[in-house]
């Protein structure tokens, strides 16, 4: 959903608010945007916003998966708020982000345990054959028997 068109005036604004190191909050209230939509257009014309506060560039990564049961209590979570009524659109939004990621995760998390698996599978195949060939060099080697003489 596209909001009002900038003006090359606006534009030109934002790139002075922008070098003057104005916050997103009074660049916004000066052009009548939303913050969102100051650093939608920074992004899109290339001016380097310093956006502390309204856009989180690193995302912690856990020390362990979450489980396919933590994932669907997750999706199961977000089922139960989306049917509450009074939603806004960026709760609805949210919501629908939730879920796609839930059933994103829970697919790669499946893809993830059968690779765990087969690769478990493989080393112990290793492990098995490393054996094989270590008992066959231990023993003695038969000798082929000698050709009868006619």
């Amino acid at each position: 959903m596209a909001g009002k068109k900038w003006t090359p005036q606006q534009e030109a604004e934002l790139q002075k608010l922008v070098e003057a190191d104005m916050q997103i909050g009074e660049i916004a209230a000066k052009l009548q945007k939303t913050p969102g939509a100051i650093i939608v257009k920074c992004q899109r014309i290339g001016l380097p916003l310093k956006a502390n506060g309204y856009v989180k560039t690193q995302i912690p990564l856990p020390r362990e998966l979450p489980s396919v049961e933590e994932a669907l209590r997750m999706l199961a979570g977000a089922l139960k708020a989306a049917v509450k009524p009074g939603l806004n659109r960026v709760e609805v939004q949210r919501l629908q982000a939730v879920a796609a990621i839930s059933k994103t995760y829970k697919e790669l998390l499946t893809d993830y345990i059968n690779y765990r698996e087969i690769e478990a599978k493989i080393k112990e195949m290793e492990e098995q054959n490393a054996q094989l060939q270590k008992e066959k060099s231990q023993s003695p080697t038969p000798q082929p028997a000698p050709a009868p003489m006619a």
